[in-house]
């Protein structure tokens, strides 16, 4: 593996300046530069240069203001076979290592490589391309960085097994190198389901110190940013101790994790056609760690509409959505600007309500309402995909925004206002239906009492709630009214009462003969 793939390449740089870089630095060539858009390959003279050339120059060295990522150049036919482990503890016995390799499948080869550093080198090839991708340790997107994190694919028995012996090699490799300091345990876990891992007033996570012995803390929000959405829970304890409160922090995150894709298939089932993907709402990969979701539509996704408007377009709702007063700005935008891009990537109606403040849009602001002024209401308008991107997107802008603490999830109150003679199906008899919502979707569901019905004959039902399970609850509700409008259209009308009049039909001629 003399074959050098140097990343993260200006398109300024040529190869004139690669090689000015490695004369500098004192690492010899055999061959040319070949040098492509983003990246270019070179030929070292042996194995020993390519991988000083590694050490040197990858994460540490920059060129026209990028940092060079520097690493074996693999053809594609053995790219995802073969994988090189480094930094290696030379007191690691062989043993040890093979054990920890044949947990992700079989080991066709493995070699050590002859360097000039003091830890060991190791090339490995596994048998099946899935089994070499199960050990992934993102040194290109982390080159230079202190820490490096690694994500492991297993059963959660395996991903412990593994988390405890990664805890056991590093403790051991501190006590060789007299390195003093505490090493603790670090996961990184997606914002979403951080919320529910420390519970109401902290109790969950007090809870896990407390069992497992240990001392644990979560990166601030401020830390987050739209292109890492992810938390970094310390654990710091002894290995046994960190070992048990991986378990529970896994365990509840992964609870998250299923309840929301128990929701999100339910939505995909009820919206069907959307693309949940591309709302960047929801975590994929495995629990706590992947960024991103597979392309596939969720299991249960249906191709045309079944609830709303039957086979054509879904019909239209308004929801009143509640947030905090001091997110308007946030909102809205500079100019009105966030409004609109959020209209428009929606495809809905957005307005906030006016409550003595000057209007930075006319055209986006409602009348004033007799809400509490501590809240200000959106009115969102569009069918069900297009409530789901906007209010998906509002959540997380008030959470990106920091309008929540750390310690809270994003729970907001939701109205939709429903025909008066269909809100006792809503509640169900003795509260059944609503009881039975509030169970299926963990909101919180309420039709006040002694309502008085608006204007059109409407009263209001309030949902409270996290984001997907506001979502479920409101889907629910619309189905129940959606059956209710398919019965009030099956009745036969009343004996001298026609059809509505515009829906007559023409009058028939009497037949002369």
């Amino acid at each position: 593996m003399n074959k050098l793939y140097i990343g993260n390449v200006s398109e300024e740089a040529s190869a004139e300046d690669l090689e000015t870089i490695f004369e500098q630095w004192k690492i010899p060539h055999s061959g040319p530069f070949l040098v492509k858009t983003g990246y270019a390959f070179v030929d070292c003279p042996d194995e020993k240069v390519a991988m000083k050339a590694i050490d040197i120059l990858s994460g540490k060295v920059e060129l026209h203001g990028k940092l060079l990522e520097v690493e074996h150049s693999v053809p594609k036919r053995q790219r995802s076979c073969k994988l090189q482990i480094r930094n290696i503890p030379p007191h690691m016995q062989w043993e040890v290592l093979d054990g920890l390799l044949a947990q992700y499948g079989t080991v066709e080869i493995c070699e050590q490589v002859n360097t000039d550093t003091d830890t060991a080198v190791v090339n490995v090839r596994y048998a099946a391309k899935d089994q070499a991708r199960q050990i992934d340790i993102h040194r290109k997107e982390n080159a230079g960085a202190a820490e490096k994190p690694i994500t492991v694919h297993s059963t959660p028995e395996g991903c412990s097994s593994a988390c405890r012996t990664i805890m056991e090699i590093m403790q051991k490799e501190a006590l060789d190198t007299k390195f003093t300091e505490e090493i603790p345990l670090k996961i990184l876990a997606h914002n979403n389901f951080v919320g529910r891992l420390i519970g109401k007033e902290g109790r969950n996570l007090k809870k896990i110190e407390v069992d497992t012995e240990t001392k644990i803390t979560i990166s601030p929000l401020q830390d987050l940013t739209l292109y890492n959405p992810e938390r970094t829970i310390t654990v710091k304890g002894s290995i046994e101790a960190c070992s048990r409160a991986e378990e529970e922090v896994m365990k509840k995150i992964r609870e998250s994790y299923e309840n929301d894709v128990a929701a999100m298939n339910l939505q995909s089932n009820l919206i069907p056609g959307l693309n949940l993907n591309a709302l960047g709402l929801f975590p994929g990969g495995a629990p706590g760690m992947g960024p991103s979701m597979a392309n596939a539509p969720p299991p249960g996704a249906q191709a045309g509409y079944s609830s709303f408007g039957g086979q054509g377009q879904p019909e239209s709702e308004t929801v009143h959505l509640f947030i905090p007063a001091l997110a308007v700005g946030a909102i809205i935008g500079k100019q009105g600007q966030h409004i609109k891009q959020l209209s428009r990537f929606a495809g809905a109606s957005i307005k906030i309500s006016a409550d003595e403040v000057n209007v930075v849009d006319a055209n986006q602001i409602a009348p004033p309402d007799s809400i509490d002024t501590k809240q200000r209401m959106v009115i969102i308008a569009g069918p069900p995909e297009a409530q789901f991107k906007a209010q998906g997107r509002i959540f997380g802008k008030l959470k990106e925004e920091n309008f929540f603490g750390p310690k809270e999830e994003v729970k907001l109150e939701a109205h939709i206002k429903v025909p008066s003679f269909a809100a006792g199906r809503v509640i169900g008899k003795g509260g059944k239906t609503v009881n039975e919502l509030q169970n299926l979707t963990s909101a919180e569901v309420v039709v006040p009492r002694d309502q008085t019905p608006d204007e059109n004959d409407q009263v209001i039902v309030k949902i409270t709630g996290h984001f997907y399970a506001s979502q479920l609850a409101q889907r629910k509700i619309q189905e129940i009214l959606s059956q209710v409008r398919r019965q009030q259209q099956s009745k036969p009308s009343p004996r001298g009462e026609g059809p509505p009049h515009g829906d007559r039909p023409p009058l028939a001629r009497p037949s002369r003969k």
